[in-house]
């Protein structure tokens, strides 16, 4: 199926003729993809080609299922071991681990496409492949070949520990512990809001070997099944439900100093470098749910008929939409240049995925919100996927740095840099 018109397979014939409202999301008539908003704008035929291919996964594997995965809490494994087998499960990681190899802007394009299909599932795609990013990276030989195989293969998943209850935007404040005693890491204390939290296999996680501030942590990686792992109740959340989201709990938990990924000290570093990369990631899921609901409202415009004529003939709700593929596109654009500086190392790079972080998630949700209120009662009810896109990218303006400190991130670059 081409990438063209698979949008539509969110769409719901909203006229009030319509005999019963619960459709299921592709059983759409298709609508085009309006040119200016096009996706496939500005890419290489390669790029093309692999974001045809994400975007056909996301209508034909994902986007049937997204109503039930949010409302039955369905982890799909299954679905995400297949998008594995298309090489997303290691995007960004060397060949020679496994991975695809592709660029931070390869992986963009493959994120914004698949969450056209569900944006809660590739969410956690895209942790899953930082988090196998940073062992590819900052790993030795043997860590990179025990894990990062099974990783890109997604027979086995990962999860970032970073947050705890007491540190949230204050990162380098946590505090469990890890105690060497002899050829072992003792770990204490607890992570929060952890993505995949009890249902996957490998956790990279901060914590704290030396004294107070970002110099005291490291980064270990902890396997379940070690001994004094545990994990928290599931969480009930607004959104992203079709991953699972449990504090992970750390007792007299022995760790080999084998599992170190880099130096002691180093884990603060490795955390932020894998988190530049996942500020883009998670731009790059808004990017898939606002692009959907711009189509979304678009065809709801054109069907939905008030005071004799379609809402599309009214001028207010057309300036409305052309604000909503304005934020689009220059949220694709930011986006899309902030991935470039990260891939080329440069010096504007932390400051840009900042940007686009902060721009791209407020807009998208502002677009996602304005969809549902053009679809009017209608979009409040979850037969229609607008309200699941808002819901899901919400919790974006949040996690991987909340927004506001994507704005002190920024600040900061343009004080100090002069």
């Amino acid at each position: 199926m081409a990438a063209v018109g698979t949008l539509s397979r969110f769409s719901r014939l909203t006229s009030c003729v319509c005999k019963s409202r619960r459709l299921f999301f592709n059983r759409i008539p298709r609508r085009g993809i309006a040119s200016c908003i096009d996706p496939s704008l500005g890419l290489t035929d390669e790029q093309k080609e692999f974001q045809k291919v994400a975007f056909d996964f996301a209508a034909n594997e994902m986007a049937p299922h997204m109503i039930e995965w949010d409302e039955k809490e369905i982890f799909p494994v299954e679905c995400m071991r297949k998008a594995a087998q298309l090489g997303f499960g290691g995007i960004y990681v060397q060949p020679e681990v496994g991975g695809s190899g592709l660029s931070r802007l390869d992986t963009t394009v493959i994120f914004e496409a698949l969450s056209t299909g569900c944006v809660s599932t590739t969410a956690y795609i895209s942790i899953h492949n930082m988090c196998n990013w940073m062992i590819d990276t900052f790993g030795n030989t043997e860590q990179r070949e025990r894990y990062c195989p099974e990783l890109c293969t997604m027979d086995k998943f990962a999860s970032y520990c970073l947050t705890e209850p007491g540190s949230g935007s204050d990162a380098a404040s946590l505090l469990t512990s890890a105690q060497l005693k002899g050829d072992h890491y003792v770990l204490n204390g607890s992570k929060a809001f952890i993505s995949g939290g009890g249902d996957t296999d490998v956790y990279v996680v901060m914590c704290r070997t030396g004294g107070k501030g970002a110099k005291g942590i490291s980064c270990l990686v902890v396997e379940k099944g070690t001994p004094g792992l545990s994990f928290g109740k599931k969480e009930k959340k607004v959104g992203w439900n079709s991953q699972p989201t449990r504090a992970v709990i750390f007792e007299d938990c022995a760790v080999p100093v084998a599992n170190r990924l880099g130096a002691e000290g180093q884990g603060f570093n490795i955390a932020m470098k894998g988190l530049n990369g996942g500020r883009i990631n998670i731009a790059s899921c808004s990017l898939g749910a606002a692009h959907a609901c711009v189509q979304l409202a678009r065809d709801h415009l054109c069907v939905r008929k008030q005071f004799g004529e379609p809402l599309s003939s009214n001028q207010f709700l057309q300036f409305k939409l052309a604000e909503m593929a304005t934020k689009l596109v220059a949220s694709r654009l930011l986006v899309r240049e902030a991935a470039k500086a990260l891939q080329e190392n440069r010096p504007d790079a932390v400051a840009l995925c900042s940007m686009a972080k902060l721009f791209a998630t407020d807009e998208c949700f502002a677009i996602c919100n304005q969809a549902l209120q053009m679809h009017g009662g209608y979009g409040y009810l979850k037969d229609y996927a607008v309200q699941q896109f808002m819901r899901d990218i919400r919790v974006h303006q949040i996690l991987e740095g909340t927004n506001e400190v994507m704005r002190m991130i920024i600040a900061r670059g343009l004080l100090t840099d002069s």
